[in-house]
């Protein structure tokens, strides 16, 4: 009963590791195919409903699914809603080195916060390139990263 009650949260934990982010559950490390190359238009990201990052958060890595969209300059962008209360995003402006997976191939990137509200109105209204009729305001609170490969 004993290893009982050691492997199984040992299996799960793994599981959970390995597996996730899930939905609104994170994850520790992003699996994929590494990308071999820097990339410089991130267009393609518009083609899948979501991204993932994985963040240095200090002890483990944090991986959790993101909106994320290519604006027309094919620059990528990661939102964060309520991003100050975020722990994965006070980690990425500590640690800006992250990975980023777009469909099942992993990035090396490095993450640059969008401070301003001329900015953040413009990355905001940069969205309309995935969401085309995305017309709803920006809500308080809301934040964005700029993803460049390295």
């Amino acid at each position: 009963i004993l290893a009982l009650l050691v492997v199984v949260p040992v299996v799960a934990a793994s599981y959970w590791a390995w597996s996730c982010p899930c939905d609104q559950t994170p994850g520790v490390y992003l699996r994929g195919i590494q990308a071999a190359e820097k990339v410089t238009n991130w267009s393609f990201a518009n083609d899948v409903p979501l991204c993932q990052v994985q963040v240095d958060t200090g002890l483990l890595p944090q991986a959790l699914n993101l909106n994320c969209w290519s604006d027309s300059n094919g620059v990528l962008h990661l939102s964060c809603g309520n991003c100050e209360g975020k722990r994965w995003a006070a980690a990425a402006a500590t640690h800006p080195n992250a990975r980023v997976r777009v469909g099942q191939t992993v990035y090396p990137v490095t993450l640059t916060r969008v401070v301003g509200e001329a900015q953040l109105d413009q990355a905001w209204a940069s969205r309309a390139v995935k969401l085309p009729g995305s017309n709803d305001p920006k809500p308080a609170g809301w934040g964005v990263f700029r993803v460049a490969s390295r």
